[in-house]
């Protein structure tokens, strides 16, 4: 997953077992589909419902990644106007434009882990859009116990006597999967700088791209990753385009591996990742560098994003005015109550990250009874998500 992945609590869901049979023409009859002891189980698959699913789902994955794209673009648009003139007012600007960056590209991480266009095992780019954690001085300056410490890729001019996305590509996770040199995270370090406050995020200060040693590289650094992410991002939205022969094609033409791909996708980000990885493990710690988006302090926007992902595939809205059936819609078909119960369960999770009383680092340090009911939230979710596949002759092992 090119990330510290699955340790911990987040091992509660490894891979999950989503293997679906073949169901008949018929719109609600029962097929016949294998569990991890290979028992034959039986299927309750609406046909013609689950092909309106996936087709609904599919579009709404390439307008979720169409947004993503376009944010992208402002940001890269936005680095390039802090660069040619910096200032506080234009380090603001790009500042913003990474948040709403984000906000567009969070959603997005339902539609991964089942080795889709995002994160195919031999080439897929997630690694170099999102991976983390980071370690921060194995790209530029840090602050240590001895003052500044002068080194990276930026400051390595032996090593590295000229930044390119090729150096930058061939330097990502080379030799330890913290050393990330692309991505949101890097941009996002190369923007707010160490966070070095409890309460507050990175403050790097303009200055690191006017006078300070390397500015110049710097700079390009940061223009280079910009341009990486829309390039990146674009590539994954191309396998998603509609009449095309891409992976969209080959996703739709089989509903059942399709169907027990999407179920992967929530279950695997909802108690895996989300609760178990990104939020479990850094209130066991109570390390702010165990924090998703540490530089900026924007963590909690993270969890938003990713549950309003979640979302858009149990209830079928999708940004850019795509709605259709979701998986809830599929579940309902055959358990009206479980389906119910998932959907109220989103939506309180959803709520639940909304109106966090406090930052995510704050709250780590402090009181982390408002993130435990999240981790609480979500692993139920799990196991309605797990319920509601395993009535579908589904089987989604949540590890809960």
């Amino acid at each position: 997953m090119n990330r510290r992945l699955l340790t911990t609590a987040g091992a509660l869901l490894a891979t999950g077992s989503l293997l679906l049979g073949a169901c008949s023409s018929d719109d609600n009859d029962a097929g016949k589909a294998k569990s991890d002891n290979g028992e034959q189980t039986a299927t309750k698959l609406n046909t013609k419902l689950a092909s309106q699913v996936v087709d609904n789902y599919a579009e709404g994955v390439f307008a979720s990644y169409s947004a993503s794209v376009e944010s992208a673009k402002s940001l890269s648009t936005a680095l390039k106007a802090f660069t040619a003139s910096p200032s506080d007012v234009t380090l603001a600007a790009a500042k913003d434009a990474w948040v709403a960056g984000r906000t567009d590209y969070l959603p997005t991480e339902a539609f991964r882990f089942y080795d889709g266009p995002i994160d195919e095992p031999e080439d897929g780019p997630e690694g170099r859009i999102n991976a983390w954690p980071m370690d921060e001085a194995y790209v530029d300056y840090v602050t240590g116990p001895d003052g500044v410490e002068w080194v990276g890729i930026i400051n390595d001019t032996a090593t590295y006597p000229e930044i390119t996305t090729d150096v930058l590509v061939e330097a990502n996770e080379r030799d330890g999967e913290e050393n990330i040199s692309t991505g949101w995270h890097a941009i996002e370090f190369l923007l707010w700088g160490q966070d070095m406050s409890e309460d507050g995020p990175g403050n790097r200060p303009v200055t690191d791209y006017t006078t300070a040693q390397n500015a110049d590289r710097r700079a390009t650094y940061l223009n280079l990753l910009g341009d990486l992410l829309v390039s990146d991002l674009e590539s994954v939205a191309t396998q998603w385009a509609p009449d095309a022969d891409n992976y969209r094609a080959s996703f739709v033409s089989d509903t059942n591996t399709a169907v027990s791909h999407m179920f992967r996708g929530v279950g695997a980000l909802t108690v895996g990742e989300l609760s178990g990885e990104r939020i479990a493990v850094a209130v066991e710690t109570q390390d702010q560098e165990d924090e998703h988006s540490c530089f900026s302090d924007t963590t909690d926007n993270d969890i938003v994003g990713d549950i309003t992902g979640i979302k858009a595939v149990l209830d079928g809205q999708f940004p850019g005015g795509v709605s259709g059936p979701g998986l809830a819609e599929l579940i309902k078909d055959v358990d009206s109550d479980t389906a119910t119960k998932l959907l109220a369960s989103v939506g309180s999770n959803l709520d639940l990250a909304e109106n966090l009383p406090a930052a995510f680092d704050v709250l780590l340090l402090n009181d982390t009874a408002p993130l435990d009911a999240i981790v609480d939230g979500l692993t139920e979710q799990g196991k309605l998500i797990a319920s509601g596949a395993k009535k579908l002759g589904i089987e989604v092992d949540t590890g809960v």
